[in-house]
């Protein structure tokens, strides 16, 4: 059965940018931003898990082709496209990336027809810093950093970068203090894409408002991570009781609940 058999597909524009979207769920909206090369099977599991746990789930096409295999030589050309892309700026330092506006529209709309205060945001990986960029938008509650690898660690302000511009940290900065806006992030000790510098950047700037899981890859790790693991709560994932990334995907669903679910009304006299 194909990975996107049970989702709506539309097309979804903001000032003349158009991608696809894949949607399905509901309950408060939650904007799963794929990594490369796309919106695999196993970006598509994730996506399941968000609607079985009682969300509405938009999952844009950036990049690459829809259902396919997240390895091999397509694969390859669709990173190899997407990191010279002037919509990404894989590489920049400061960056204002084009597609956190495409992004941040995205999440109003969704917002505007979903229950609750406000969505949630997925980035993972390369698009891993895009979640907490389109937290500029005041509809979205909760950003979810999953292994953030841009700007591409290459040099040593890039490794630190926290993946977008001065300024809209900035007013990320402002929203955890005046609008109550949380921030997730996930790394694993090892992943050379994903330097500590980088989460300490965040720490320093977001204080007690970034909340964050680091799982232990380096050699001889007790968990059997090997030196490559990377993807968090999709690759990585296996569905076994107690599994160390198993339990940061049901940590990041109770994230997003906690942010996104309203609390019950309490009782009348």
């Amino acid at each position: 059965m194909s990975p996107l058999a049970g989702w709506r597909r539309e097309s979804f524009s903001w000032q003349g940018i158009t991608h696809d979207c894949y949607e399905r769920g509901e309950g408060p909206g939650v904007v799963l931003v794929p990594e490369l090369p796309g919106i695999s099977p196993e970006v598509m599991g994730l996506a399941r898990h968000l609607v079985d746990s009682g969300f509405t789930v938009v999952v844009p096409s950036l990049f690459g082709t829809p259902g396919a295999p997240a390895f091999g030589a397509r694969a390859a050309l669709t990173t190899a496209r997407a990191c010279v892309s002037r919509e990404f700026l894989a590489f920049a330092t400061d960056g204002r990336r084009p597609v956190a506006d495409y992004l941040r529209a995205l999440a109003r709309d969704l917002a505007a027809r979903t229950p609750g205060a406000g969505v949630g945001v997925i980035g993972l990986c390369f698009s891993g810093g895009f979640a907490l960029a389109t937290a500029v938008e005041e509809s979205v509650l909760a950003a979810v950093m999953s292994q953030p690898s841009l700007p591409l660690p290459v040099t040593k302000a890039c490794r630190a970068d926290a993946g977008l511009s001065e300024g809209e940290l900035g007013e990320v900065v402002r929203r955890t203090r005046e609008d109550d806006l949380c921030v997730l992030g996930l790394r694993f000790t090892g992943d050379g894409l994903v330097p500590a510098e980088r989460f300490e950047t965040l720490r320093r700037r977001l204080g007690s408002a970034f909340a964050y899981i680091e799982l232990d890859s380096r050699p001889g790790n007790a968990d059997g991570f090997g030196p490559r693991a990377h993807s968090v709560i999709t690759h990585e994932v296996r569905e076994t009781p107690g599994h160390p990334a198993l339990k940061a995907r049901e940590r990041t669903v109770a994230f997003l609940r906690d942010r996104l679910v309203p609390s019950p009304e309490p009782a009348a006299d």
